[in-house]
């Protein structure tokens, strides 16, 4: 039927609480060939039980209105990298779009826009924060198939992502080199941090939220509940990554460190009397008992190893990062042979998949030896 300047069509389609079959007109339509193909294809949809009804909503109305929704049920520092993905990348380029005209291919185009001028004064964007803005596009786009039922099927699914190149983790420092570190940190009153990180391979955020009810020095082990980290400039603690907590095993020379630490910790504490801020809780803390702030520690590394070059420049330590720490504890027990479900409970990956990707280089490495170790082992039983 043609209203005005446009054409409309009617089909019946049924409400899927009552199931009542009720009509349901869909206008402007250029064209009356126009009005009905779209009502051919409707009747098909409406047959499956597939009908979407048509809706104005754009792109950037309904991550608003998603973003808030969620904002209960995502960890504080992930809410705010999901904002940031919305509001600096996703909402000033394809933000005006109707949300049912999203289409792959215009998607795609998305993707490939950010990387040639998605940055800073249109310069590339790095293919790893694409790849981020494609992890939230894709799960709002979800949840507007699948919760809102607003599109029939999700268009970033179908998207081609741009290839993003692997960056395998890689042993930045030998353990002899390490053993230098630790021995440049070992006056600073944060050195228990540096070689619990090392000797645990645990997050930096999960060993600032330590407390020393969590440290069991006699079975000796760590239990990690939590994380720290910085949001707004503000430190803010949440559960682990995997949301579970886990237990982590010491050795005897790491509960010798922590116990010099706690002693050190309970000097200051006696030292400051009413002026100490912390309590007994923290197992990290600041001269005046209050947690440490995450960026602490790492800003703190750099300084050591400058020191450490500035005082021996013919042995210089190369450059690595606080999160370099968690490698190397990971990479060296890899290459010591240690089961790969063994290393990714003490690193906390949900699931040990996480670790044979991540350090997958190290695993070939081990794998290229299985057939000498396998020959010798039968060799030295004859």
């Amino acid at each position: 039927m043609k209203r005005g300047t446009t054409w409309s069509y009617v089909i019946r389609v049924r409400d899927p609480q009552t199931g009542e079959s009720k009509p349901k007109w869909v206008s402007g339509f250029a064209t009356e060939d126009d009005a009905k193909a779209a009502r051919d294809e409707a009747r098909v949809k409406a047959r499956r039980g597939e009908y979407i009804d048509r809706n104005t909503i754009t792109v950037a109305e309904y991550l608003a209105e998603w973003i808030e929704g969620h904002a209960v049920e995502i960890k504080p520092h992930t809410l705010k990298g999901y904002r940031d993905m919305i509001r600096l990348y996703i909402t000033p380029r394809i933000g005006a779009l109707r949300l049912q005209a999203l289409r792959p291919s215009a998607i795609t185009k998305f993707y490939r826009d950010l990387l040639t001028s998605g940055g800073r004064k249109n310069s590339p964007l790095a293919p790893n924060t694409v790849k981020h803005v494609h992890t939230v596009l894709r799960k709002a786009l979800t949840d507007a198939v699948l919760v809102d039922e607003l599109l029939p099927n999700n268009p970033a699914e179908r998207a081609k992502l741009p290839r993003v190149p692997s960056t395998e983790p890689g042993m930045v420092w030998t353990p002899a080199q390490l053993q230098v570190f630790l021995q440049t940190a070992q006056d600073h009153r944060l050195y228990a941090f540096f070689h619990l990180a090392a000797y645990t391979g645990a997050r930096r955020g999960e060993l600032l939220n330590l407390r020393w009810t969590d440290v069991d020095l006699d079975k000796p082990q760590i239990h990690i509940t939590g994380t720290a980290a910085v949001l707004d400039r503000q430190r803010v603690e949440g559960t682990t990554k995997s949301g579970r907590s886990r237990v982590v095993s010491l050795d005897a020379g790491t509960v010798k460190v922590l116990k010099a630490h706690r002693a050190r910790q309970d000097e200051e504490r006696l030292k400051l009397g009413e002026s100490w801020k912390g309590g007994h809780a923290y197992v990290f803390t600041t001269g005046w008992g209050e947690p440490v702030f995450p960026d602490t520690p790492s800003s703190l590394m750099p300084k050591l190893i400058a020191a450490h070059n500035k005082q021996n420049p013919r042995a210089p330590l190369p450059h690595a990062r606080l999160h370099d720490l968690r490698h190397i504890h990971a990479t060296t027990l890899l290459m010591a042979g240690t089961p790969v479900h063994v290393v990714a409970a003490r690193l906390g990956h949900a699931d040990p998949a996480i670790t044979l990707r991540v350090y997958a280089h190290v695993i070939h490495e081990q794998a290229a030896t299985a057939a000498d170790i396998f020959a010798n082992a039968v060799k030295n039983s004859a």
